[in-house]
């Protein structure tokens, strides 16, 4: 099972977006890909991504290579993943040292 590859179901684990869940559309090349949430259902726009700023998940829609956003949707439903997809996963955030000493 690989883990980058179209219809992955990911967490972004970095930027603005942190927390929330999308889907991989296309593979651009060995560092970027191009995700989607989408925007109607997760608040993840389509976009450009590096790899390292997100996190493949065990789940996988059927969907086709460059598939728009109603495709996504509709492959998402069909799956049963909508409520899964709204869901957003707190990032976990490293204690520093100095304050974990306090705690």
């Amino acid at each position: 099972m690989p883990a980058i590859e179209v219809g992955r179901v990911c967490v972004v684990i970095a930027g603005r977006r942190a927390g929330r869940k999308c889907v991989i559309v296309d593979i651009i090349d060995d560092k970027f890909v191009v995700v989607t949430g989408p925007k109607e259902l997760t608040g993840v726009k389509r976009r450009r991504m590096n790899i390292k700023h997100i996190e493949p998940l065990d789940q996988k829609i059927d969907i086709e290579k460059g598939a728009d956003d109603s495709a996504v949707l509709e492959a998402i439903k069909q799956a049963g993943l909508e409520e899964f997809m709204k869901e957003e996963v707190k990032p976990k955030v490293p204690v520093p040292l100095k304050l974990a000493s306090y705690l």
